[in-house]
C-alpha cells in the first residue's frame, strides 16, 4: 500500500524519473516533424510499449487537447479513452505552455484507480506549430521500483548512516561535556558572585560557544546522513555553517583577548602569540566573508 513516504521517494528522484521518461519519447519520437503523422507516432508508442513493460498506458491527444488515438495498454486494462477532452489536466497544460517534455504529479489514474505519473511531449510542425501532445502513465509503485537501491548499495547506505550516527552520538557527547565544564567552572563557588573570577568567566564562555557550535555541527550530519533529510534547502545548510564558523571565531577571539590581558599584566614579552592569534582570527573573518560573497553570487547565478 502507497503512503506519503512514497510521495517523497518521488519528489527525490522526480528529475531522474523526467529523465527516464523524456528519453523513451525522444529517442522514438523526434520533438519537430516536417509533416507530424499520427500513425507514425501510434507506431512508435506501440514499439516503446514492447520495450517497456512498466508503462500503464500510451496515448496521443491533439493540440486543443482531445484525445485523437486508441489508449495502448496492457491487456488487463481495456477502457479507451479516445475522444476524451484532457485539457484540463496537468499533463496537457504544462506541456504546452512549456513547450517541452514535463512530468505531473502523481494523481489517481482513471484506467487503474492506482497513483501514476504522466509524461508529455509536444510534437511540432516545421512551421513551429503544436500538433500534438504524447502521453505516456507509468504507476507511481513502478516508480518507486525503480528508485529502490541494489542489496550492495543498500548495505552501504546502512553502514554509512550507523558510522555517522556514532560519530554524531560521540560529538555530541564532547558536546555535552563541555557544556557541563562551562557551566560547573562559573558555578565552582557556588552563588557567591564576589568569587568569581574573570578567567573563569571567559573561560566558562569559550566551552559553552564551543559546545554550541559542535551541537549544530552534530544536529546537521544527523539530520543530513543518518536521517536522510538532503532534501533541506541549501540557505538552511549555508546557516548552519556560518553559525559553526561564527561560534569557532568568537571563541578564538575570547582567548586571545584573555591572553592579550594575561601576557600584559606577567609577560609582555610573549603579548605577539596574543596577536598572531588575532591574526588568525582576522584570516578565519575573511575567509566566513568570503564564503558569504560567493553563496550570494552563486544564489544570484541560479536565479
Amino acid at each position: 500500500m502507497l503512503d506519503i513516504s512514497d510521495i517523497e521517494k518521488f519528489q527525490s528522484v522526480r528529475p531522474q524519473v523526467r529523465a527516464y521518461m523524456c528519453l523513451l519519447l525522444s529517442r522514438s519520437i523526434p520533438n519537430y516533424l516536417p509533416k507530424p503523422s499520427l500513425n507514425v507516432i501510434v507506431e512508435a508508442l506501440k514499439q516503446i510499449k514492447k520495450e517497456t513493460k512498466a508503462i500503464e498506458a500510451l496515448y496521443v491527444l491533439d493540440k486543443s487537447g482531445v484525445q485523437i488515438s486508441d489508449t495502448l495498454t496492457n491487456d488487463k486494462y481495456h477502457k479507451n479513452t479516445k475522444g476524451a477532452n484532457q485539457s484540463t489536466r496537468a499533463y496537457y497544460y504544462k506541456a504546452v505552455r512549456q513547450k517541452k517534455c514535463v512530468i505531473t504529479n502523481p494523481y489517481p489514474s482513471s484506467l487503474t484507480n492506482n497513483l501514476t505519473v504522466t509524461a508529455s511531449y509536444p510534437i511540432y510542425d516545421k512551421d513551429n506549430k503544436l500538433k500534438f501532445i504524447v502521453c505516456i502513465d507509468i504507476s507511481l509503485r513502478e516508480i518507486i521500483k525503480f528508485s529502490q537501491p541494489g542489496k550492495l548499495e543498500s548495505a552501504t547506505t546502512k553502514i554509512n548512516k550507523f558510522t555517522y550516527a556514532i560519530f554524531s552520538l560521540s560529538l555530541a557527547f564532547v558536546s555535552f561535556l563541555l557544556f557541563f565544564h562551562g557551566v560547573k567552572s562559573v558555578f565552582t563557588y557556588g552563588m557567591d558572585i564576589n568569587k568569581l573570577e574573570v578567567k573563569q568567566m571567559f573561560e566558562s564562555t569559550i566551552l559553552l560557544t564551543l559546545s554550541l557550535a559542535i551541537y549544530d555541527l552534530v544536529k546537521t550530519i544527523f539530520e543530513e546522513e543518518v536521517l536522510g533529510h538532503h532534501d533541506r534547502k541549501s540557505k538552511d545548510i549555508h546557516r548552519t555553517m556560518i553559525k559553526f564558523l561564527g561560534s569557532i571565531i568568537i571563541a578564538l577571539s575570547i582567548e586571545a583577548l584573555m591572553l592579550v590581558f594575561k601576557f600584559a599584566l606577567i609577560g609582555p614579552d610573549k603579548i605577539k602569540y596574543a596577536v598572531l592569534l588575532l591574526g588568525g582570527v582576522t584570516m578565519l573573518l575573511f575567509g566566513l566573508s568570503f564564503y558569504l560573497k560567493s553563496t550570494e553570487s552563486r544564489k544570484k547565478s541560479e536565479n
